[in-house]
């Protein structure tokens, strides 16, 4: 049986095939009859040994591979696939896939950006794919997501208002593994009474606002160490670096305002209204930030969040990494 699940929602696949490894049998059984491959630099021969080697003491094997499709998607995405090596190669992997045993599951779990044109040109898919069970997992928006949300909070037998699911939505966005654990926390805190809107703000965006708010302390403080112990925490909470650095952004964006708006001599009562800061402690705290800080110096620190931004976005540096260098690098800077 082959399985091909593609997609950037990386959470849902990482369920399909949670679901699929259910369903082969017992876990100690199936762990020794499991390989995971790297299919980027997958050879054939590989591939061989592995989908016809016979299962030991179950009825089937497991093999999972990550990449492979993606190795093959043409850079061009309108023109039509060459014929050459890597098409060889392609048919080579294509025709020992087709011909694998019957006990044999294999998964290829590809991270493709969702198109209708996505998979429209590779060899390999092409090859394969009239005897495959194909399952696409887009990121979810929108109206999607909403019904997600509802579907997950249904799982822990609790509900969620609709102004509850567009707040966690507008918090969170469409990263699942965030969403799944906000979900969790949630539904523990409400005890199986309907999520509301004042339940997401004291759960997710409480917790989230704090501890960035610390963690801009910590950087504009010089306070490397404690930066470090605060990301530390928010990574394992399972906020992920993208929403980090789009929090510490909005903090340092706010500082900004403030300064800009006092210099142009707006009263602390406009300020607040215009930011949306309603909390006298929350304004006392970050007006007095601002004062502490020159202009052009939160501006240096905003210009960074945008090219490390831009730095994840582009691959150039992995997101964690990317943020763990961008705290240490402001720490000793700002």
């Amino acid at each position: 049986m082959l399985y091909i699940l593609w997609g950037e929602d990386e959470f849902s696949r990482v369920e399909a095939l949670s679901e699929i490894k259910k369903g082969l049998g017992d876990f100690d059984v199936m762990y020794t009859n499991t390989n995971l491959l790297e299919g980027q630099k997958l050879t054939l021969n590989e591939l061989r040994a592995c989908v016809e080697t016979a299962p030991f003491l179950s009825s089937h094997r497991l093999v999972v591979i990550k990449g492979l499709l993606e190795r093959f998607e043409p850079k061009d995405k309108s023109a039509r696939p060459k014929k050459g090596p890597r098409e060889d190669e392609s048919a080579a992997l294509a025709g020992c896939i087709n011909r694998m045993p019957p006990s044999t599951i294999l998964v290829l779990t590809d991270t493709i950006e969702f198109k209708k044109t996505s998979l429209h040109n590779n060899p390999l898919f092409t090859a394969i794919s009239e005897k495959a069970n194909v399952r696409s997992f887009p990121v979810l928006k929108g109206s999607k997501l909403s019904q997600w949300i509802q579907s997950r909070v249904a799982h822990y037998s609790s509900s969620i208002s609709v102004q509850a699911t567009n707040l966690l939505m507008g918090y969170v966005g469409g990263d699942l593994f965030t969403m799944s654990n906000e979900i969790q926390k949630l539904t523990a805190y409400t005890a199986g009474r309907r999520i509301e809107e004042k339940d997401v703000r004291a759960v997710v965006a409480a917790s989230q606002e704090a501890d960035i708010f610390m963690l801009v302390d910590a950087i504009l403080d010089h306070k490397a160490g404690v930066a470090e112990q605060i990301l530390q925490k928010l990574l394992q909470s399972g906020v992920v670096a993208p929403q980090i650095l789009a929090l510490l952004a909005r903090q340092v964006q706010a500082l900004i305002q403030i300064k800009e708006l006092k210099a142009l001599k707006k009263s602390s009562s406009e300020i607040q209204s215009h930011l949306g800061i309603f909390s006298p402690f929350l304004w006392e705290r970050m007006s007095t930030r601002a004062q502490r800080y020159t202009l052009d110096g939160l501006k240096e620190i905003y210009r960074k969040l945008l090219e490390t931004d831009v730095a994840i976005k582009t691959g150039r540096y992995e997101a964690d990494l990317a943020i763990n260098i961008l705290a240490v690098e402001l720490c000793h800077s700002a």
